[in-house]
């Protein structure tokens, strides 16, 4: 054997025993995730991957509700005096999804705002690497999700979006959708508003923009079909919540990771804090525009990789897909464009928090502090 062949045969080696490893270590880490979860799923029901940061029981939910609804009066006060009142009804929304600990006020703000029966959420995919999984839409096929307050339905409009999308664009895997926290975070507060509600749960992993208009018109596609033919509209019958946290900050507890481009104190606090109310102002308010949904995704990541976080938004693939099927769907069937209105944003530093003692069993998953701190953004649409 020549020198070059040689060669060639040590670098196939390498490759493979790289492939390998990698390989082991995903299915590892796949391991580690599942055996994690919190409550696990039985007999056809979702369990619930954060038994801590979440609610359990109905008694815990209802002592999160009434301290929620008190630390939320004051806003909720505010939003009415400028036209957003108790009884205004949204067809989307852009929900956080930390710690009830933290953010709390922040899901009260929103969540009671949709009030339709079925809600489609969109989440975000944190363990997308884990399962090397990008440029497809990700369902479940539980039957039910686990809920304070029982069973929460899983709508059959679930099925009949898969069975009208691309079979290509589409994964339906129940360990990954079990693994993942983002709608299991607000599907709670869904059942607090409405004990019928039924959901389906799209998780959104990496993608490019194109790839994104393509999906998202996709599914604004079917999903307006669907609502057609049954003459269900938008926001009274049929919402869209998208799940997200704002900016993950800070230079502690990011798996070694720096955070904190402005630096870990009171100034780079209220830099980034500025940071995500301009994302916020030019991007996901007003009127939804594809343009602005497409500069937010490439604000949040590197165009040529996005993989690549460059502002840390964990919504930075749930939000501008979730709003871009929002929107469409609106257009579709009222030829209304889909206006967004900033409610409120917080972070685990400056939000008041819940009484723990209160609420025997609920807990923390993360510190607060400036060295380690999520934005909450709240935003409604109709």
């Amino acid at each position: 054997m020549c020198t070059s062949e040689v060669r060639a045969l040590i670098r196939s080696l390498a490759v493979s025993i790289i492939l390998a490893v990698a390989v082991t270590a995903m299915a590892d880490e796949k391991s580690d995730l599942l055996n994690s979860v919190g409550i696990k799923p039985d007999n056809g029901m979702r369990g619930q991957m954060d038994a801590v940061g979440y609610v359990t029981t109905a008694a815990q939910m209802d002592s999160v509700l009434s301290q929620s609804l008190k630390f939320s009066a004051a806003r909720r006060k505010e939003l009415a005096a400028h036209g957003v009142g108790d009884d205004i009804v949204f067809s989307a929304a852009v929900c956080p999804h930390d710690d009830y600990y933290y953010a709390s006020r922040l899901y009260a703000i929103v969540t009671p705002h949709i009030r339709a029966r079925t809600v489609i959420l969109f989440g975000v995919f944190h363990r997308a690497r884990a399962f090397d999984c990008r440029d497809q839409l990700v369902f479940d096929s539980f039957e039910t999700w686990r809920g304070p307050y029982g069973a929460v339905n899983v709508s059959p409009l679930r099925d009949e979006l898969i069975e009208r999308l691309p079979k290509n664009d589409v994964i339906v895997n129940n360990d990954m959708q079990q693994v993942e926290h983002s709608v299991e975070a607000i599907a709670p507060w869904l059942q607090a508003s409405n004990r019928d509600v039924q959901i389906v749960s799209i998780m959104v992993p990496y993608m490019q923009w194109d790839t994104m208009e393509r999906l998202s018109g996709e599914v604004a596609a079917a999903l307006a079909a669907i609502m057609k033919e049954r003459g269900l509209s938008l926001g009274e019958d049929v919402a869209i919540v998208t799940s997200s946290d704002a900016v993950h900050y800070g230079d502690a507890g990011w798996g070694g990771s720096n955070r904190a481009e402005f630096g870990a104190d009171k100034t780079g606090y209220e830099k980034a804090v500025a940071r995500d109310h301009q994302l916020i102002a030019s991007m996901l308010t007003g009127t939804v525009r594809p343009s602005s949904l497409r500069d937010f995704l490439y604000a949040c990541v590197d165009s040529k990789d996005v993989t690549q976080y460059k502002i840390t938004w964990c919504g930075r693939f749930s939000v501008p897909f979730g709003l871009n099927v929002a929107s469409r769907v609106q257009e579709t069937l009222t030829g209304r464009k889909l206006s967004g209105t900033l409610l409120d944003y917080g972070t685990s530093v400056s939000e008041t928090s819940l009484d723990l003692e209160k609420i025997p069993g609920l807990g923390t998953t993360t510190p607060n502090n400036f060295h380690h701190w999520v934005g909450y953004p709240a935003i409604g649409y109709r």
